[in-house]
């Protein structure tokens, strides 16, 4: 398939840093050297993540070395890597959004391979770190239990979750925000919309300065915020199918309670007040009323919502014919 880079203007690669004043001049460097042989225009976007070190005095030295090709965005403290991205990508002009990691473990050299992949017609490419050279078995292990363990919730397969080097269609992004550890389920959430994924092996080096900013503690953060997308994405127009359901559970255990009840005492001639079956049944209704209750709640103000908003609950990718005179129109409406 030929790969036709012509149908974007600009690169836009969003690059969280978080105390890596020693990574700041050669990642730069590589950069330059890199994407300034491509073709297509770029820019790298900095994000400045209330850093303790000289990560921001050495990443404004480079910008106004390169005011054309580089920019900072600083924030006021450490806010975390999905709300580095989520500034970065707010700042972004570029209609290919490349997200990557600032400690030069990611190789840029890969990014035009990302781009060109782009080009092909996918909306999202994402990395993978077939051979990951992370020093630590402690994190590659749980790293990849995490990533099937994703894969399978998700429906949505690929081998490396946690690769920061992947390129994304601007109007993929637009339309939702980033919270909490968010940022690696965007392809996720992604193809839930109709986006058409596919995956790269791409180079990753040792770590040279500093440390590893994440813990095995960020797995359990990950696997909540999987739930919390999944039930986001699937049921945020649909609320009663997840409360009407859970309430639905408990109704059937009343039920079962109060039929074990009656058998108990017309059967076994054992009174209701000698077993805590009638309490079963009426924590289980009452629990169950509140459930479907909760649901038409949620219902009313997700309606409320989307009519305040001016939201739809459909995406479109393109509309062609009618009265437009056959132009077809991207999902942000421009042509």
């Amino acid at each position: 398939m030929s790969r036709d880079t012509s149908a974007f203007s600009t690169v836009s690669v969003v690059i969280p840093m978080y105390n890596e004043a020693e990574s700041v001049e050669p990642l730069c460097q590589q950069l330059n050297d890199v994407l300034g042989q491509e073709a297509w225009a770029w820019e790298a976007i900095f994000v400045n993540d209330g850093s303790t070190d000289d990560t921001a005095a050495k990443l404004t030295e480079q910008v106004q070395r390169f005011p054309e090709r580089f920019r900072l965005v600083d924030l006021q403290r450490n806010f975390g890597q999905t709300a580095a991205l989520m500034a970065g990508i707010d700042h972004a002009k570029g209609d290919i959004i490349v997200p990557m990691d600032g400690d030069l473990q990611n190789d840029p050299k890969d990014i035009a391979r990302l781009v060109a992949k782009i080009g092909e017609g996918f909306d999202v490419v994402s990395g993978w770190r077939r051979n990951r050279q992370d020093a630590s078995f402690r994190r590659v292990l749980p790293s990849r239990i995490a990533n099937k363990l994703i894969s399978v919730i998700s429906g949505v397969h690929l081998h490396d979750y946690g690769c920061s080097l992947k390129a994304y269609r601007r109007d993929v992004l637009s339309g939702f925000r980033l919270y909490g550890e968010m940022h690696r389920f965007v392809p996720i959430f992604a193809r839930w919309q109709g986006a058409k994924i596919t995956e790269m092996v791409v180079d990753h080096h040792p770590r040279k300065f500093g440390t590893s900013k994440y813990g095995l503690e960020r797995i359990f953060k990950v696997l909540l915020d999987l739930l919390l997308v999944k039930f986001l994405t699937q049921y945020d127009t649909k609320p009663i199918y997840v409360f009407g359901g859970v309430g639905a559970m408990f109704f059937g255990l009343s039920g079962v309670a109060a039929i074990y009840a009656l058998w108990l005492k017309f059967v076994n001639n054992i009174s209701f007040i000698q077993t805590p079956l009638p309490l079963m049944v009426m924590f289980g209704a009452m629990t169950g009323i509140m459930c479907i209750l909760l649901g038409l709640l949620a219902e009313v103000l997700v309606r409320i919502y989307f009519e305040s908003q001016g939201k739809t609950q459909y995406a479109v990718r393109a509309i062609v014919g009618g009265q437009d005179g056959g132009v077809a129109l991207r999902a942000d409406g421009e042509q």
